[in-house]
């Protein structure tokens, strides 16, 4: 079988659709969303609707759906939630669809919307996700949510590991400059994730509100096996 490809995308703004269509696209968001999206379907949450704009979620809180949304951080007036994965409780989400919208990862879910299929990873699905996507016969791009369309370090670390784990397993090959530098920040992050990850920006972003408390459990390695996908426009879990 021929090696399929590895590509690696550090922002949003470097994301060209195009190029993309016949591949899966791995969505990396670690300080919070994806992190949080895996969360949410390890207790039980059978759909979430990713919404990128904010008026949009309100309307489907005005329908009666539990909305989790925020902006820099801050959870915004209408919502019953933000993007802590701590919120995303078996109590509170177990067998129903929720509406969700951040400021990075979900609105990057509609800009891949024409790859052949995306997935929410993150550290704490990172063993189910490699085995899935090594069962799939498909080009993959790891696609970093970052900060605001600039690069981000947690991301891109994270997209490291995936990297790694991808090409040593002889299946992928890639001629990819950033997949290569990823695995490079892998590789000086691997023996102490958290250490090197206390200097990056979202850090200390998270730190200033209040909200750190998560950081440790988004960096935690195989929490769960579950895998969220898009289909027909909603995350669920690939069965």
């Amino acid at each position: 079988m021929p090696l399929r490809n590895l590509d690696t995308c550090f922002s949003p703004a470097l994301y060209e659709p195009e190029l993309h269509k016949g591949s899966i696209v791995v969505i990396i968001d670690v300080l919070r969303a994806s992190s949080a999206i895996c969360t949410a379907f390890h207790n039980g949450v059978s759909a979430i609707i990713p919404v990128a704009g904010v008026e949009e979620a309100r309307e489907y809180k005005k329908k009666g759906y539990l909305v989790a949304a925020e902006r820099d951080g801050f959870i915004l007036d209408f919502a019953d939630f933000g993007n802590s994965p701590f919120n995303f409780t078996a109590e509170k989400v177990r067998g129903k669809t929720i509406v969700y919208s951040t400021t990075n990862g979900t609105g990057i879910i509609k800009l891949a919307s024409s790859a052949y299929r995306i997935a929410i990873g993150s550290f704490l699905n990172f063993t189910a996700m490699i085995r899935w996507l090594l069962s799939q016969d498909k080009d993959v791009v790891l696609f970093c949510a970052g900060w605001k369309n600039r690069f981000n370090l947690e991301d891109s670390v994270c997209a490291g590991a995936y990297a790694k784990a991808l090409l040593d397993s002889s299946s992928y090959s890639t001629i990819c400059d950033s997949t290569l530098a990823a695995a490079d920040l892998w590789s000086s992050a691997a023996s102490d994730l958290r250490g090197y990850l206390e200097k990056c920006a979202q850090r200390s972003r998270l730190r200033s509100k209040g909200l750190d408390d998560c950081i440790d459990f988004c960096l935690t390695m195989d929490f769960t096996d579950k895998i969220p996908v898009i289909k027909n426009g909603i995350l669920v879990n690939n069965i």
